[in-house]
């Protein structure tokens, strides 16, 4: 179930195209781990007004533009309590959420994630295998979702990012010593 006002942020979206017939752009740059703006805690959101709308807008534009799954607002050095995200095949199930918190879980899965801000790494994370989450729309009403699956997935990788936690930092620490390597080595070849 799609939280209510979505819509009216960007038109269902099968090309990657937008109501204008124009190719959506990467707005907004994405940070890469191990920035430390990654590790900010945002805030919460006071007001969902023109400009938190415009965010979401951006944020979805530049989610799929990367392309992805989810994106939380942290991960492009804007800490307000925001993410987006839409694992539909066809990408027409945007989903906005504004000051997400989980209020309730149940048992475990284990799973490979991969991040936007940890380019082409894939590691084996466990997370709940059930959640609730509770919102706000983009119009200021509460709503709650309750997700499995991939769904669930997501959210708590992106509730993550609003809580300044990267998930390979779940890793082992020689896991991720070699994910820093790895992706120091990248930057120094295509810097």
């Amino acid at each position: 179930m799609e939280p209510p006002g979505y819509a009216e942020i960007l038109p269902a979206n099968p090309a990657g195209i937008n109501r204008l017939k124009t190719i959506f752009m990467a707005l907004l740059p994405i940070l890469r781990y191990p920035d430390p703006r990654l590790h900010t805690v945002a805030k919460p959101v006071e007001a969902v007004d023109a400009g938190i709308r415009r965010l979401v807008a951006d944020m979805a534009e530049t989610m799929y533009a990367a392309p992805g799954i989810g994106l939380a607002a942290t991960q492009v050095d804007v800490h307000k309590r925001v993410l987006v995200l839409d694992i539909s095949e066809d990408k027409s199930k945007l989903q906005a959420f504004v000051n997400p918190a989980i209020v309730w879980r149940e048992g475990e899965c284990v799973g490979e994630e991969g991040c936007l801000s940890v380019p082409g790494i894939y590691e084996t994370v466990k997370r709940s295998e059930r959640i609730k989450v509770r919102a706000l729309d983009t119009e200021g009403e509460p709503f709650e979702i309750a997700a499995d699956g991939l769904l669930a997935i997501c959210l708590q990788h992106e509730i993550d990012h609003l809580d300044g936690k990267v998930f390979v930092e779940y890793l082992s620490r020689l896991k991720l010593s070699r994910i820093k390597a790895k992706l120091a080595k990248q930057a120094r070849i295509t810097a």
